[in-house]
């Protein structure tokens, strides 16, 4: 029998955990600013490893990577499709450490905001147009140079399942810039944690680990045709939606 206010209830409970737990993270957070960085790391991600396990505890919504194999031995620029909150969660465990080009609004905002910038984002203002981008090359360079990885989602914001948004070119200057390793990731997270979906679906959501790609071996837009068209080949057969189907939506 199917009671049609249950997955309600398991998001709602979810929820309440998320927000207890970010309630109680974030100010102990704060106290680990004199500790070395990698240790500050790991305590912010220990967040993300309780919300993921509480994700599934509560919703039943599991996780199965393929091709770990592909995680460099040293830092490298990821660029992952970006349809859910879980791939910002589940990344900053599976890197480490790994730092995010973030909006920078986001350090304003209560208790979230002071777990985010004791790991040290790239915080840009998008309005600010090329000087954003000199920004993420000037502190990528430097992060990737000091050990840490760095996430730059391709298309900007969540995307819906189905749907396609222009590529951005910040992941690909920035390796190209740094002679970092172009790591591209796909997955189905939209379909069981949809954006701006206050449900979550329970079952297994499928990432894969791309091939890295030596940027010295590429032009910036060859750099740039490869990886969108692994992520959204890679993504379709995740979701299963055909390439005909996305043209029709």
């Amino acid at each position: 029998m199917r009671f049609p206010g249950l997955p309600f209830l398991r998001a709602t409970v979810f929820s309440i955990g998320m927000i207890l737990a970010t309630v109680f993270w974030a100010p102990l957070c704060v106290l680990t600013y004199p500790l070395p960085y990698l240790s500050r790391y790991r305590f912010v991600s220990r967040w993300c490893a309780f919300v993921l396990w509480w994700l599934e505890i509560t919703c039943g919504v599991h996780a199965q990577v393929e091709g770990r194999e592909n995680i460099p031995n040293r830092p490298a620029v990821i660029v992952p499709k970006h349809s859910s909150t879980w791939e910002t969660l589940f990344l900053t465990t599976l890197f480490e450490p790994l730092l995010y080009v973030v909006k920078k609004e986001l350090l304003w905002v209560p208790f979230f905001g002071w777990g985010l910038a004791v790991v040290r984002p790239i915080a840009i203002d998008r309005a600010a147009g090329r000087s954003a981008m000199a920004q993420v090359l000037e502190q990528g360079t430097d992060r990737l140079k000091k050990g840490s990885s760095i996430c730059i989602f391709p298309e900007g914001t969540r995307v819906p399942v189905g749907k396609r948004r222009r590529y951005g070119m910040g992941g690909v200057l920035l390796a190209k810039e740094s002679g970092a390793p172009l790591v591209p990731i796909a997955h189905n997270a939209g379909q069981f944690w949809a954006r701006r979906s206050f449900l979550k679906q329970p079952g297994t959501i499928r990432l894969v680990i791309g091939t890295p790609i030596d940027p010295g071996s590429h032009s910036v837009e060859a750099l740039k045709e490869l990886t969108e068209s692994w992520i959204e080949e890679t993504t379709q057969r995740l979701t299963g939606i055909t390439a005909t189907q996305l043209r029709g939506k």
